[in-house]
């Protein structure tokens, strides 16, 4: 049993002092409101739910800031793909294995305590199976195991290059799995998922590039009641080969012929007209933005005002893993909105903070888009959550929402002091438990990498 006593705390209904948690079999077993710290309690100034990062993709945390130098013409996205497959195609399980604890320590230390990972790299580099066909998805589990980082495995369905079922290309080889395989893959996937408390199974179509409207309705089907993501209308040149293919945008085919509800998350949705903008909100689905990646790539900036006003719901995500923090992905959100808007506090309505907003819609969305029951501060609920550092500059003398704001748009990862995931606190004084040897495993594997 653990007690932690906030000094602020951010419950569902707003923020109070003086709280008592007590912690039992990994969940808030006692809420004491205005109560005074007692003798063993576990003392921290700030407290907040810890927050789902619903879209990363493990394995290129390897290959941040490596695709920084310009080519021979302009760079865009689909060059530095290239960059990443050649990345993709250099790792063993073990590599692959090591890089993804890299990142998911990285992101507890930012006040992530579960992350969505969109995973397909399934196969050995000459892109045959390996004899376990689950092998790769073992070893994301395994990193989630050694770090605590709770789970959402989303298994991908990479089967083809582009719209129509244009065969694939050699750099995607590790990637590509027909619809046999890929039942295989998913049931592996569970399997893997069987030790760790809290992990939740989904499956992620790719993109309407790389699945036909044939494959997307069997991935759906294998998902059952779990989530179903998928990347969609990320680039201009995807809407413009999706309109040529089928004569409808990628949101509005999803919209018109997948049957988007709450299980849904379209990854980026950044180019969208107004009317799939409304659509796209009243339907339940949420929108898994990755402002960072987003930002990054050059992929443009999502219709946020828009989605917003409509009732749309939304996550973030750390996607490339180029930058990796919770208070970073909502800040681009932000940033960006002001910087296309030429506003100041979009996503806040009159008179609140913009901190607390974009905090509150992660925290529901990614909830939502992960199938977590992570309830945030309420009894009963999974003890994850993520004490910050009240004598930081950017924290001093603030109260309530102003601790939000200073959080996520002056301070990012260093006010993040403690977190704990299913009570276990797995960060102390701002460091993982086991950041040295994780991070030396990883330095040995970038030697290797980076010497080819």
């Amino acid at each position: 049993m653990t007690v932690l006593h906030a000094a602020q705390a951010l419950m569902p209904t707003g923020w109070q002092g003086d709280l008592r948690l007590t912690i039992t079999d990994g969940r808030f077993s006692s809420i004491e409101a205005a109560s005074a710290p007692q003798p063993g309690d576990v003392r921290v100034a700030v407290l907040v739910p810890g927050l789902p990062n619903l879209h990363s993709h493990a394995f290129q945390r390897g290959m941040a800031g490596l695709a920084e130098r310009r080519g021979p013409s302009a760079d865009t996205f689909w060059t530095w793909r290239e960059t990443m497959y050649r990345f993709a195609l250099r790792m063993s399980p073990d590599e692959a294995e090591a890089v993804a604890a890299q990142a998911y320590v990285e992101m507890l230390e930012s006040g992530f305590t579960r992350v969505g990972e969109f995973h397909y790299l399934h196969h050995a580099p000459d892109g045959s199976p390996y004899g376990n066909v689950a092998e790769m998805a073992e070893r994301i589990a395994a990193a989630a195991d050694l770090t605590g980082l709770r789970l959402s495995l989303l298994p991908v369905l990479y089967r083809w290059s582009n719209f129509g079922g244009v065969a694939p290309n050699e750099g995607q080889r590790r990637f590509v799995s027909d619809l046999d395989l890929f039942g295989r893959l998913v049931e592996g996937s569970r399997a893997a998922l069987r030790a760790l408390p809290g992990a939740t199974l989904g499956v992620a179509p790719h993109s309407l590039r790389a699945v036909t409207p044939e494959d997307l309705s069997a991935v759906v089907a294998l998902a059952a009641a779990g989530p179903v993501h998928i990347h969609a209308a990320e680039q201009v040149r995807e809407v413009e080969e999706c309109t040529a293919w089928s004569g409808a945008r990628p949101v509005q085919w999803l919209l018109d012929q997948a049957g988007l509800d709450p299980r849904w998350c379209l990854i980026h949705a950044t180019h969208m007209t107004p009317d799939e903008t409304t659509r796209l909100a009243a339907s339940g689905a949420v929108a898994g933005l990755c402002p960072v990646t987003e930002a990054s790539l050059g992929d443009g900036i999502f219709p946020g005002p828009g989605f917003v006003a409509a009732g749309g719901r939304y996550g973030v995500g750390t996607d490339s893993n180029v930058l990796v923090g919770a208070a970073d992905e909502l800040r681009q959100l932000e940033y960006a909105q002001r910087l296309g808007n030429r506003q100041r506090n979009v996503f806040a309505a009159p008179g609140a903070s913009t901190g607390r907003a974009l905090f509150d819609a992660a925290l529901a969305g990614g909830a939502q888009a992960l199938a977590a029951d992570e309830g945030g501060l309420v009894l009963g609920a999974p003890a994850d959550c993520v004490a910050l550092d009240g004598t930081d500059p950017a924290l001093l003398e603030r109260r309530g929402d102003a601790l939000l704001d200073g959080w996520i748009f002056a301070a990012g990862s260093r006010a993040v002091e403690a977190v704990w995931v299913a009570g276990r606190q797995v960060v102390a004084g701002g460091r993982h438990r086991a950041r040295e040897a994780v991070q030396a495993r990883y330095a040995g594997v970038l030697k290797r990498l980076m010497a080819e």
